[in-house]
């Protein structure tokens, strides 16, 4: 039930639905503990409180009407937007990093579309049993009652982890108490309920429905891992010579139960069980050797290992291995291969950019500022002689509260600032002001100044300078 392959090679074929066993041990728990941690994050951190001056008392809080993205203390504006940027340059780093050293361990453990199949997954075996009785289910017509409450009771469950995932996405862009009202009432804006809608959809369709479908014809990691992978690159690998021996693998039947026996009539280790294919989430047979679809959970590692137990032969048969350590007359301890010159320089650059990007969000001033000089006209000759210029600065208040700044010049004589009323400006968090300034000098001290500067203060004693010019006939 679990052979992706059409018999003819062919591409696009009548898929058979896989329908995986359970199985125990160490990658299943790593597994478990990451989709548990994964779904306790995602849903949990909506309701976690955080104390904010002008701000929902939430943690994580996508404002979009007031533009600014609430992380913890930390307050994102659309200006921040070089943050983004490195951070979508890190996680592809990592990425690569991760790919070169151990394959697809992201599809494998922490990829959304892998955790949601596990838990729809789970859904499954809870309501249908372990996978005999699912495959029973599945060859029964629908007339059986059996059938229609059980997979009824599946697809329900489904559909409310699917509403239950897109509406807590949604409660991400409002203060969730609130908002979660006002869904439930219908008060809500109609991009809340479309929203919704679609992620629930969506969800169900990939974690119910399509499953394998999307890491094998829809992500586009699936395609281009591949050459990202070295000899030296760590991920699920068959050691096909022990397994197969010089007679190829056969059933643990009477007389071959024995490995000395196994091995005295020239066969592997492998006992031919099937239990790594039934294991696998997209229905490959690793014994075929690496292919595109494996996504390195290993799973089947965790299945071969307990056929090993049983049988009293070495773990090991199946294992996260190198096609060069595989391949050596003896293979060696496995160890994960960063003495490469692609490994150190993925590593290199995510050091840099993770120390950079902190040390420009640690350094972030409390308010942008920037000072332009109105050049049509440049200047204006006024009826008694003076020149004047004008200049436009912009403040926007990124310091987490309301504050005050004041704005004062230097190098210019007493009185040739004119800011109108903004002597001191009070700005909101997250907004911003325009203050139209104009500097008036007579002829004889006009022709003397080139340059002078703008100080912008606030009350927190931070002072920036901005040189501007000032401009003559001359």
């Amino acid at each position: 039930m679990h052979e992706q392959q059409s018999p003819s090679g062919d591409l696009y074929f009548k898929r058979i639905p896989i329908v995986p066993r359970s199985i125990k041990g160490p990658f299943r728990r790593f597994k478990s503990l990451l989709l548990w941690l994964s779904f306790a994050v995602y849903f949990l951190l909506p309701w976690l409180p955080w104390a904010r001056p002008d701000a929902p008392s939430q943690a994580v809080m996508f404002d979009i009407p007031g533009r600014r993205y609430l992380i913890f203390n930390l307050v994102v504006y659309p200006q921040d937007i070089f943050w983004l940027s490195m951070l979508l340059f890190i996680a592809a780093v990592f990425l690569f990093f991760v790919t070169a050293l151990f394959g697809r361990a992201f599809c494998g453990y922490f990829c959304f579309q892998t955790l949601w199949t596990d838990a729809f997954i789970l859904l499954e075996k809870l309501f249908q049993g372990e996978r005999p009785a699912r495959l029973r289910l599945l060859r029964e017509p629908w007339s059986k009652r059996e059938k229609l409450l059980k997979v009824g009771g599946t697809r329900l469950a489904w559909g409310l982890l699917s509403f239950w995932t897109a509406l807590t996405f949604v409660l991400y862009f409002g203060y969730a108490p609130d908002l979660l009202v006002a869904i439930f009432t219908g008060q809500a804006a109609a991009a809340a309920y479309i929203a919704t809608l679609a992620l629930s959809i969506s969800t169900y369709a990939a974690a119910g429905l399509l499953r394998e479908h999307v890491c094998t014809f829809i992500c586009p990691y699936g395609r281009f891992q591949s050459a990202m992978y070295e000899p030296e690159t760590l991920t699920v690998h068959y050691d096909k010579k022990r397994g197969e021996g010089e007679a190829g693998r056969t059933l643990a039947r009477a007389g071959l139960r024995d490995r000395g026996e196994r091995q005295a009539l020239g066969h592997g280790d492998c006992v031919d069980c099937g239990l790594c294919v039934q294991v696998c989430p997209v229905g490959i047979d690793i014994r075929n050797g690496l292919q595109y679809t494996c996504i390195s959970c290993g799973l089947c590692v965790d299945a071969c290992n307990s056929i090993m137990d049983k049988m009293g032969y070495p773990r090991g048969l199946v294992r996260y291995d190198s096609e060069t350590n595989l391949s050596k007359p003896r293979p060696g301890p496995v160890r994960p291969h960063w003495k490469s010159l692609k490994v150190l320089g993925y590593g290199v650059s995510l050091i840099l950019m993770c120390a950079y990007l902190a040390y420009d969000i640690g350094h972030r001033k409390s308010f942008e500022h920037s000072t332009q000089q109105i050049r049509q006209p440049l200047f204006v000759t006024l009826s008694d002689g003076s020149i004047r210029n004008r200049y436009q600065i912009r403040l926007t208040n990124l310091s987490g509260g309301e504050e005050v700044y004041s704005i004062r010049a230097r190098g210019l004589p007493a009185g040739a600032l004119d800011l109108g009323n903004f002597q001191q400006v009070h700005i909101r968090n997250g907004k911003s002001v325009i203050i139209q300034a104009s500097v008036q000098l007579d002829p004889m001290r006009a022709a003397g100044l080139h340059e002078f500067e703008f100080l912008i203060s606030n009350r927190k004693g931070e002072t920036v300078i901005d040189p501007v010019r000032f401009f003559t006939s001359k």
